[in-house]
C-alpha cells in the first residue's frame, strides 16, 4: 500500500512522538527541586529558650503591730530607696505608750539620785554617830573598870557600862552595813539601777514599737504589687507591698531535658525582651536546677544580666539565645534537609549525577534552623529538602541551589 506525502508527514510526526516519549521514561526526567548546598564556614551553636526577668529575690512588706492605714506615699513601678516610707499607721496610742515609758525612766532616775544624794550622805552620818557613841560608850567604861576596881562601885555597874559598848559596837556594824548596800555594788544602789536600766529597755521597746507605725523600705527597689490603701485596719502576717530588690538582676529559662547535655556554668548568652525586640543585652549562665521537672520535661537555668537595661521590668517576657558551642570550619547543612534528625540514623537525600541518592549522615550541633555534619557529605553537596515527596533513587531537575547561612547567633 502506497501512503500519500500528507499520510507519511502524519506517520513520522506519530513515531517522532511515540519516540521521545519513550526516551523521556527512559532517561526518568523527572519534576525541578530547589536543593540546598552544604557549605563550610563558622558554626555556633545556641541553646534557644523563653524565659522571665526576676530578682534574685523578693521582699514581702507587712506591718509588725496592729493599726488604721493613715497613707500611702509610695506607687507600685516607683523607684524606692532603703528607708522610705511605704505605708503608714495611726500612731496616736504607741506614741503615748512611749511617753509613760518615759515617765517611768524620770521616776527611776530619781530614785538613782536619792540613793546617791540623799541615803548614802545619811547613812555615812549614821556610821560617824554610831562611831561617837561606841567611844563614848568605851570610854565610860574604862572610867568604870577603874573605879570597879577601887571598890567605889559594884560588879553590877560595870556589866551594865560592858553591854552599852557591846550595844553600840553593833550599832556601828549596822550602820556601816547599810552605808555598804547604797555604796558601789551594794544592793540598795544595784536595785535602784537595775530598776532604771529596765526602765530604759522598757521605753526603748515603746519607741521601737511606735517606729512600726511607719512601714519602710527595707532595701533599695520596686514596688512591684500593693495591697492595701488608706483606712484599712492591716494586722500582722500581712502582706502589704512586695518589693523588687535593686542589684543583680536574673533570667530564669525552663530549658527543655534534651538539651541539658549542652549547657554548663560560665556560657555566655544574648536576650532579648519580647517587648523591645530589637533592643538586646548580654547575660551569663550561672545556675542549672539539679532536678527536672516531672511533668514538663524541662529544667530550671539562670542567667545573670549584670548590666541591665533600663527598660528591664520585673515578670517581662524574654528571649534567650545561649552559645553552648563555637565550630570553626564546619559543614553546614539547613536543618529542613535532614531526614530523622530526631533519631539515631539521620539521612538525607543527595542529588548526584541527575538523581536523588539516599546518604547517611552524623550531626552535631543544631542551631537557629542549621545542623552541623560531622560525617556523610562534603563541601558543595546539594541536597533535597525533607519536606518535599522525593524518594531515594528518584531523577530531578536541579533549580538554583539554596545556599546554608549560618555562623553567628541569630
Amino acid at each position: 500500500m502506497t501512503l500519500s506525502p500528507s499520510a507519511w508527514k502524519k506517520t513520522l510526526l506519530a513515531l517522532l512522538a511515540a519516540a521521545l516519549i519513550g526516551l523521556t521514561i527512559w532517561l526518568g526526567i523527572g519534576p525541578s527541586v530547589a536543593l540546598y548546598s552544604a557549605v563550610r564556614t563558622d558554626f555556633v551553636v545556641t541553646v534557644v529558650a523563653t524565659g522571665r526577668v526576676q530578682a534574685p529575690h523578693r521582699v514581702d512588706v507587712g506591718a509588725q503591730v496592729t493599726g488604721p492605714v493613715v497613707r500611702v506615699p509610695v506607687a507600685e513601678g516607683q523607684f524606692v530607696k532603703a528607708g522610705t516610707v511605704l505605708v503608714e499607721l495611726d500612731a496616736a496610742e504607741l506614741n503615748a505608750a512611749v511617753r509613760q515609758a518615759e515617765l517611768a525612766v524620770m521616776q527611776a532616775q530619781a530614785r538613782v539620785r536619792q540613793v546617791l544624794e540623799l541615803q548614802v550622805p545619811v547613812a555615812e552620818q549614821a556610821v560617824l554617830q554610831a562611831r561617837i557613841s561606841q567611844s563614848n560608850a568605851e570610854a565610860q567604861w574604862r572610867r568604870l573598870e577603874a573605879l570597879q576596881q577601887r571598890g567605889f562601885i559594884g560588879i553590877a555597874a560595870l556589866d551594865d557600862s560592858r553591854k552599852t559598848v557591846d550595844l553600840a559596837r553593833a550599832q556601828v556594824t549596822v550602820a556601816q552595813q547599810q552605808l555598804k548596800t547604797l555604796g558601789a555594788g551594794g544592793s540598795d544602789r544595784a536595785l535602784a539601777q537595775a530598776a532604771l536600766e529596765q526602765s530604759q529597755a522598757a521605753a526603748q521597746a515603746a519607741r521601737v514599737r511606735a517606729g512600726y507605725a511607719s512601714i519602710r523600705a527595707p532595701v533599695d527597689g520596686t514596688p512591684i504589687s500593693r495591697n492595701v490603701e488608706a483606712g484599712d485596719v492591716v494586722q500582722p502576717a500581712r502582706v502589704l507591698m512586695t518589693l523588687s530588690p535593686a542589684g543583680r538582676t536574673q533570667v530564669v529559662l525552663a530549658v527543655d531535658e534534651k538539651n541539658l547535655r549542652f549547657l554548663a556554668l560560665g556560657q555566655g548568652a544574648v536576650v532579648s525582651a519580647d517587648a523591645y525586640p530589637l533592643e538586646r543585652f548580654d547575660a551569663r549562665l550561672t545556675y542549672i536546677n539539679p532536678g527536672i521537672n516531672a511533668q514538663t520535661g524541662a529544667v530550671e537555668v539562670k542567667l545573670d544580666v549584670a548590666q541591665p537595661p533600663l527598660f528591664l521590668r520585673e515578670d517581662m517576657t524574654v528571649s534567650v539565645n545561649v552559645e553552648v558551642a563555637r565550630h570553626r570550619d564546619a559543614i553546614v547543612i539547613p536543618a529542613d534537609a535532614v531526614h530523622d534528625g530526631d533519631r539515631d540514623s539521620p539521612w538525607v537525600l543527595r542529588w548526584e549525577a541527575g538523581r536523588l541518592r539516599h546518604t547517611p549522615i552524623r550531626i552535631g550541633g543544631r542551631s537557629a534552623g542549621f545542623t552541623q555534619v560531622l560525617q556523610g557529605l562534603q563541601t558543595g553537596d546539594q541536597l533535597a529538602p525533607a519536606g518535599a515527596t522525593l524518594r531515594d533513587g528518584q531523577r530531578v531537575r536541579p533549580m538554583a541551589s539554596v545556599r546554608a547561612q549560618a555562623g553567628s547567633s541569630p
